[in-house]
């Protein structure tokens, strides 16, 4: 299983939030590309980073940030948070990333994910952050009447790279991944799906691993010194 630590934009410093709210945050660095520098030479081979400045506000937020956080990384980064319309996607794309992250877009502009998706293989991702099995949108803060795997499906159809899930219930809380649920939806579509949210220890890595779930993210349990680098990669090896 593919590991991609995270790194969490807000207001410029690299944060954690408890259930997607940003009143909940930790800072973890004022300076985010001095964590990129600590992931790397802790041996990362890829990058999950999100401007909740841009989630928040449907606008792209920290373009400067990005741009130096994609220089001081040596391995690919994924980026996504506000990113909304083509424009901004090529824009993040231009700016040093190797794939984007779209969410609410996917819901509300389906033609032109799936239009982005065609013109950049490889480089597209759809986030599917879901509620109680429907899909949360504008940040978090919307649940829209999409189901989670409907989502997905489409996504696989236009061609996306991969699937981003988050359960959002668990996303932050160290309450453990919904191990069930993204197995299921990893078994029903034909591209990765990297789970995101609820990791808190070695064993939910395990768990992932060991149900099939291609790859995962993982956040606040690195930063709180729960387990190293080296030693997530070897329980996602299980």
């Amino acid at each position: 299983m593919k590991l991609y630590p995270a790194i969490d934009l807000l207001g410029g410093q690299a944060v954690r939030l408890r259930e997607g709210r940003r009143d909940q945050a930790t800072v973890y660095r004022a300076r985010p590309e001095e964590l990129v520098a600590e992931l790397v030479v802790a041996g990362v081979e890829r990058l999950h980073v999100v401007v909740l400045d841009g989630a928040f506000a449907g606008a792209r937020a920290h373009g400067d940030v990005i741009a130096r956080l994609c220089a001081a990384a040596p391995v690919p980064v994924q980026v996504g948070g506000g990113i909304r319309d083509a424009a901004t996607a090529r824009a993040v794309l231009a700016a040093g990333a190797g794939r984007v992250v779209l969410g609410t877009a996917a819901v509300k502009q389906p033609a032109m994910v799936e239009a982005l998706c065609r013109e950049l293989p490889g480089r597209v991702v759809v986030a599917v952050d879901a509620k109680d099995g429907l899909v949360a949108v504008e940040g978090w803060v919307e649940t829209s009447t999409v189901s989670a795997r409907e989502l997905a499906e489409r996504a696989a159809a236009w061609g996306a790279a991969a699937i981003l899930y988050t359960d959002v219930a668990r996303d932050g809380t160290g309450a453990g991944p919904n191990v069930a649920a993204t197995a299921a939806l990893a078994a029903a579509v034909p591209i990765e799906v990297i789970a995101s949210g609820g990791v808190h220890a070695l064993d939910d890595l395990r768990a992932l691993a060991a149900a099939g779930v291609p790859a995962c993210v993982v956040g606040r349990a690195l930063y709180d010194g729960r387990f190293t680098v080296a030693e997530a990669v070897e329980a996602a090896r299980c």
